[in-house]
């Protein structure tokens, strides 16, 4: 990254924080704005920017963030209250993602005949995880229900997480002999161990290290010993020593952060902010980058190649192939269609399916590579624009007509059934949406 590349950056930053309260609630959310800044200045606009996918500081900066966002995300779950009272998540979890990804694979193998069942599976799998914050009106207005936007906050949450290993997983199937090469073994069976290995080592180191750092934390802060300031930077490093310890012994580092954030949530007792002002400031900053540079130079790569196949697979992945999973996954719950319906739709594509693209480009010599990274931007850049606009309105919509049914039938129905509130991962800038 140039002078000029970074001085736009950090201008776009400056210029949006000063706004930031202004802005608050609109159409105009802050990926959008940096996606389309990073369009303005890069590649697909003025050519101000050189910001390149394959430059290796921006591989390591979205390496950096994937890392944080796994622990972040997963750290904010309370795993005991997510199964007493967070059914609905639950559901779209353990039924909704696998369906999703089985619905995504079976589209990939129709509409790209010349794609392999573990290419169209790596596919499905890229882009099974969702970004609430895409919507943020959604998951902060208080017009619609608790229940509802929980779930919401809480499925994105973990989904990205859930969904890692069966992405390394694909991309070390659809490698082959490159994978073979890269991994230091010489033939499919030791391959298969390899993956077996980063999909089990990954979440064993990662749990042990982030319950010894929540009972660390605890113990340091309990005595006096531990400084606010440094409890986030602790938790950081936490995240970074399960990663590393992970790659150490031949697991996966990124499966071992989500876990190490699992463990983390799961056993810390000090339940101060520290670890969603790591988010709001480090995380947040990371994030816009990110943003951007997916808008300077993946976006105009994306649209380059851009064909109707690929914006069918793009239209069906945001509609289709995530609404009818979250159906069926709710088949009994007792919510409203229109309450399946705002699910199913606000399931956005975003942070987590822009850093798996590039990380299985960068680590895995894929052949088509570019094709696979050209449908996932394409898929994202619709979302960014399709949910970001729709957010706002739709979340009054929906809160509107649940408050009409709560009046007439002078009673909550499921979808106000009280349940425990856990925290969004970031505001993307816009605060708390007054709906």
């Amino acid at each position: 990254m140039d002078e000029e590349a970074l001085i736009l950056v950090a201008a776009a930053v400056l210029a949006y924080g000063l706004l930031s309260r202004r802005l608050q609630g609109g159409l105009l959310t802050l990926p959008l704005l940096f996606v389309a800044f990073g369009w303005a200045v890069g590649d697909g606009g003025l050519g101000l920017a050189a910001l390149h996918p394959e430059h290796g500081v921006i591989h390591l900066v979205a390496e950096a963030t994937l890392i944080l966002v796994l622990f972040t995300d997963a750290s904010r779950i309370d795993l005991g209250r997510l199964v007493a009272d967070h059914t609905l998540p639950m559901r779209m979890l353990l039924f909704g993602l696998p369906l999703t990804v089985a619905a995504g694979t079976a589209a990939a193998l129709l509409i790209f005949p010349h794609f392999s069942l573990a290419e169209a599976a790596l596919l499905a799998a890229v882009l099974a995880p969702t970004d609430a914050a895409l919507g943020q009106a959604v998951v902060s207005s208080k017009a619609v229900p608790v229940r509802i936007r929980q779930s919401l906050n809480v499925e994105s949450g973990l989904n990205d997480g859930l969904a890692l290993p069966l992405v390394l997983v694909c991309a070390l199937w659809v490698g082959g002999a490159a994978a073979e090469q890269a991994a230091g073994v010489s033939s499919s069976a030791d391959l298969a161990w390899f993956a077996l290995a980063q999909v089990t080592l990954g979440p064993a180191v990662g749990g042990l290290v982030g319950w010894a750092g929540a009972l660390l934390i605890d113990a340091a802060t309990a005595r006096g010993w531990m400084t606010a300031g440094f409890q986030g930077l602790a938790s950081l490093a936490i995240a970074v020593l399960a990663f590393a310890l992970a790659e150490q012994v031949g697991g996966n580092g990124f499966i071992a952060a989500f876990a190490a954030g699992l463990a983390f949530g799961h056993a810390v007792k000090v339940r101060g902010n520290f670890i969603y002002e790591l988010m709001e400031s480090e995380g947040q900053f990371l994030t816009l980058l990110t943003f951007l540079v997916f808008g300077a130079a993946m976006l105009p790569e994306g649209l380059a190649g851009l064909s109707w196949d690929m914006l069918l697979y793009a239209l069906l992945s945001l509609t289709v192939l995530r609404m009818l999973p979250v159906a069926l996954s709710l088949v009994g719950s007792g919510v409203s269609f229109a309450t399946i319906g705002f699910l199913g739709w606000f399931g956005p594509r975003g942070l987590a399916s822009i850093l798996f693209a590039l990380l299985i480009v960068e680590r895995y010599d894929l052949v088509r590579a570019k094709e696979l990274l050209a449908i996932t931007i394409v898929t994202v850049g619709l979302s960014v624009l399709l949910h970001g606009v729709t957010a706002a309105p739709l979340a009054r919509a929906y809160g509107r007509l649940m408050q009409g049914r709560l009046d007439a039938d002078r009673g909550p129905g499921p979808e106000h059934r009280p349940v425990s509130e856990m925290r969004v991962r970031h505001r993307y800038g816009n605060g708390e949406h007054r709906g």
